[in-house]
Parts: C-alpha cells; sequence; structure tokens
C-alpha cells in the first residue's frame, strides 16, 4: 500500500506548482499579493479544511522546511544581489543597511519591552526578526521597469542584505537567553567565532571551490544552462552542511557562498535567475502554504489592543526612520516614500523568530505568535499599497496593429521553427526579404556588464519580454531570434 503521508505530501506539492503557475499570470496583471493567496490556499489544506498539513510548531517537518527556506532566501538573495551596483551605491547601501535597518530593529525591541512586557533579551529577538524586509512580496514591484532605479536599488539592497545583517543579532539573542544572560566570554567567543569567522569563511571556501571546478569543466566538456542553476543550489546546500559540521553558522554561510557566486562568475547567476530561482520560489510557495495551513493564524491569538498597538509600532517606525535618513542623503522625494512606504515583513521574519522557537528558548511561542500577527498585518497593509501601485502603473496594454503583407514565396517548405538557428541561416531569411528581429534577451546584470551588442538587435528583458514586445509593436508574423550570451 501507498503510504498515505507520502501521498498527501506529494499532492500538497502538486497542488502549489499548479496553482502557483495557473495564477501567475493573474497575479502579475492584477497585483495581487501572491503570498496572501498561497497563505489562503494553506488555510483550505489545514485541518480546518481537507486535512492534508496539520504543523505544529513541534513537528520535525516544520524544522527542515523552515531550515532550507531560510537558507534558499539568504543564498538567494545573495546570488542576485549585482555587486558592482552595491560599489556604485555604496552610501545608499550603508544607510539602508546601516541606520535603516539597525534603528528600526532597536525601536522595535523597545516598543515590545515597553507595551509587551518582554525582558529586554526577548525583545531584541523579536525586534530583530521584525525589522527583516520580505523579498517574496516586493518580487513583482521589483520588477517593473517604471519604479524609479533608486527606490528599485535600495529595496533590492534591504531585502537582498538585512537578513544576514539581523541573524547574528537573533541567535546570540538565543544563546544569552538560553545561558541565563550571564555567558561566559570563552563561550561567547567560541559562538561569535563561528557566526563571524567560520560560517563566512567555510561558505566563501564552499563557493570559490564550486565555481572553479565547474569553470574547468565547462571550459573542456560543457555544463547544461539548466543543470548550472541546479548546481547553484547544490553550492548553497554544501555550504550550508559544512559550516555546521564545523561549528560555524551554515545559514551565514550559505550567504557567503551566494555573494562569492555573484562575484565570480555572472553566468551561472544568470542560469540561477533563469531557472533555480523558479525552483526557489516555489519552495518559498510551500513555505507559505504550509504556515497558512494554521500556524500563521494563531497570530490572531494573541490580538489584544496592547499587541495591535505593538504591531502597528513595527509596521511603521521603518518609515519614520527612513524619511528623514534618505533625506539627507539627498535621495528625491518620490523614491524617499516609495521606498519608506514597501517594506513588508513576510517569511525572512517567520523563519528568524522560528531560530528561538527549534533552540527550545522558554517563551519563543509567544513571539512566534506576534510575529503572525505583524506578518498577517503586514501583507494586508504593504500587499495592497504594492497592488495599488502595479494596478496605477499598468495602464491600458498598448494596442498592437499589423499591416498585410504582400505574399512571398517560402524560403524553404513548411516546416517547424527550430529551436536554434545559425548565423549563416538567419542572413538567408533576411536575405529572402523575411521580416527577422534581433532581440537581446541577456539579464540586466549580463546586459550592463558588456560593451558589445550585436547590430542592429533591440533590448527585451527577459522578465518583462511580452509587454515590452507590444511597445515596441513587433510583427506577430515575422521571426524572432533571441540571443542570451
Amino acid at each position: 500500500m501507498f503510504n498515505e503521508n507520502l501521498a498527501g505530501a506529494l499532492a500538497l506539492i502538486g497542488i502549489v506548482i499548479l496553482v502557483a503557475s495557473l495564477l501567475s499570470g493573474v497575479i502579475e496583471r492584477s497585483g495581487l499579493p501572491q503570498v496572501g493567496i498561497f497563505l489562503v490556499l494553506g488555510l483550505l489544506l489545514g485541518p480546518y479544511g481537507l486535512g492534508l498539513i496539520n504543523l505544529t510548531l513541534e513537528s520535525p517537518t516544520l524544522q527542515i522546511i523552515a531550515t532550507l527556506a531560510l537558507v534558499l532566501v539568504l543564498f538567494s538573495d545573495a546570488i542576485a544581489m549585482d555587486m558592482g551596483e552595491v560599489g556604485r551605491q555604496r552610501r545608499l547601501a550603508l544607510l539602508v543597511l546601516g541606520p535603516g535597518t539597525l534603528i528600526p530593529a532597536a525601536l522595535i525591541g523597545l516598543a515590545g519591552h515597553l507595551l509587551l512586557g518582554l525582558s529586554w533579551l526577548e525583545a531584541i529577538i523579536l525586534g530583530a526578526a521584525l525589522a527583516s524586509t520580505d523579498p517574496v512580496l516586493l518580487r513583482n514591484l521589483l520588477r517593473r521597469p517604471s519604479l524609479p532605479p533608486t527606490a528599485r536599488v535600495a529595496l533590492r539592497l534591504e531585502t537582498g542584505m538585512n537578513d544576514v545583517v539581523l541573524l547574528p543579532i537573533v541567535v546570540l539573542g538565543i544563546i544569552a537567553v538560553q545561558s541565563g544572560g550571564s555567558m561566559e566570554p570563552v563561550e561567547f567567543g567560541r559562538h561569535a567565532l563561528g557566526l563571524f569567522v567560520l560560517g563566512p569563511a567555510f561558505g566563501a571556501l564552499v563557493g570559490y571551490i564550486a565555481i572553479t571546478m565547474l569553470e574547468k569543466i565547462r571550459s573542456r566538456v560543457g555544463v547544461r544552462r539548466d543543470y548550472e542553476s541546479l548546481y547553484a543550489l547544490g553550492v548553497a546546500f554544501t555550504a550550508f552542511a559544512a559550516a555546521e559540521f564545523v561549528g560555524g553558522s551554515g545559514f551565514v554561510a550559505a550567504f557567503a557562498a551566494g555573494i562569492v557566486v555573484a562575484v565570480m562568475d555572472v553566468e551561472l547567476c544568470d542560469c540561477f535567475l533563469d531557472y533555480g530561482q523558479a525552483t526557489a520560489e516555489m519552495f518559498l510557495l510551500f513555505t507559505f502554504v504550509a504556515f497558512g495551513s494554521w500556524l500563521i493564524w494563531s497570530g490572531f491569538s494573541v490580538a489584544d489592543g496592547r499587541t495591535l498597538l505593538y504591531a502597528l509600532v513595527a509596521l511603521g517606525v521603518r518609515t519614520l526612520v527612513l524619511l528623514p535618513v534618505l533625506a539627507r542623503a539627498g535621495v528625491a522625494q518620490r523614491d524617499r516614500r516609495l521606498i519608506a512606504w514597501f517594506g513588508p515583513r513576510g517569511l525572512s521574519s517567520l523563519l528568524l523568530i522560528l531560530l528561538p522557537v527549534f533552540g527550545g528558548m522558554p517563551g519563543s511561542a509567544r513571539l512566534f505568535e506576534i510575529t503572525c500577527l505583524v506578518v498577517l498585518l503586514s501583507v494586508l497593509l504593504h500587499g495592497a499599497g504594492i497592488a495599488v501601485f502595479l494596478r496605477k502603473d499598468a495602464g491600458p496594454s498598448p494596442q498592437v496593429t499589423t499591416e498585410p503583407r504582400p505574399a512571398k514565396a517560402p524560403v524553404a517548405p513548411e516546416a517547424p521553427v527550430p529551436e536554434k538557428i545559425t548565423l549563416t541561416e538567419m542572413r538567408e531569411l533576411q536575405e529572402a526579404g523575411e521580416p527577422v528581429v534581433l532581440a537581446d534577451v541577456r539579464t540586466d546584470r549580463s546586459y550592463e556588464a558588456d560593451n558589445l551588442q550585436a547590430q542592429g538587435a533591440i533590448r527585451l528583458p527577459p522578465d518583462d519580454a511580452v509587454r515590452r514586445a507590444r511597445e515596441l509593436g513587433l510583427d506577430h508574423h515575422g521571426t524572432v531570434v533571441l540571443y542570451c550570451a
């Protein structure tokens, strides 16, 4: 007999993939918060629905899901970073990741101590977790070409790097609570060594070795592009395991490995963004479904006057801090408003606050419930704000008109268009009078890093190709030749 638990797990994975795929276009056009949809899907599949998922804070499965998800979040954030952009925007990065991250964390922690009666260490852990902004909720927004460049850079930097700034605060806070607030210097040094030395070192080492091996194999026999994306996921998990084995932080190691890949191998980054990121995103959506089955709704159990006031402080303090900070940096007013408002709390906050739960820290269940309430309110408020921005930005779809073309003798008998075309074949089509469009579909990172471009090529960004093609009025009956390298 087939194991019922395995059947339920496979059914769940299948449902997530089907729903994510079928709704991708609707979500893209409508601006509806994708996270909210999958939280509701989790509720339908949970104990109050079909009963396919029934996770509690004590479930070993939850620890596996959360660990994998946090590794993927940190690695995906790192590998997606354009390090050249970070270098060009050093001042903005320092503002967003320094005072823009640490001051809100401190103020949220202070509010937790004063409003909720948490101990100082508990308040610090909760403040750090809730200062983390969520890249999943911002995904569609960051893909919009109309988003001002400064706002896009700032939000990418924050969502891509503030987790690794806040993670050590959470980890050291847990250790301090478990030691009764009187940690020996030797013990503190050992944990600091794992966080700040062994984790980054082993992550960077694994990333360097992996890229060196890949370059040698790629130059000699070649590697399929889709398998390179899977290779990138292998780098993330290997870096995590290697650091944990020597007593370092596997999460920091995954981030460090992603940074090394981003610096050393742009092609592998692009492969990951093309294929591996979709795999990672599916798993993160699966994680939202798992939380939505029951766990995240436990936030309503602590919803009273003080907790709701605290949640509003946690959601609003980042805006109040960033507006004057960015003004001093000379950021334009519209950009300041966009950066300061779009700071949703989501999966990253939930994953960070689960670390004390898995570590058995007393009182951690209450911290998780408070975080759940804040995340639910953020999905509602920030998700609605993002949807409004996207709908205003969308406007009416451009109308594409095509004129009838005079009949021509076919170049060759009708046959399926090949997936690949040689330069000679392309020239033959052009010489025969066929409308041929040469499109540069490289990722932004590869495009900006290369000074060369094919003669007569048009630019079609891979994540916004359809809308751009409509704007250009490309001939529906023509041949489009795409190149990405």
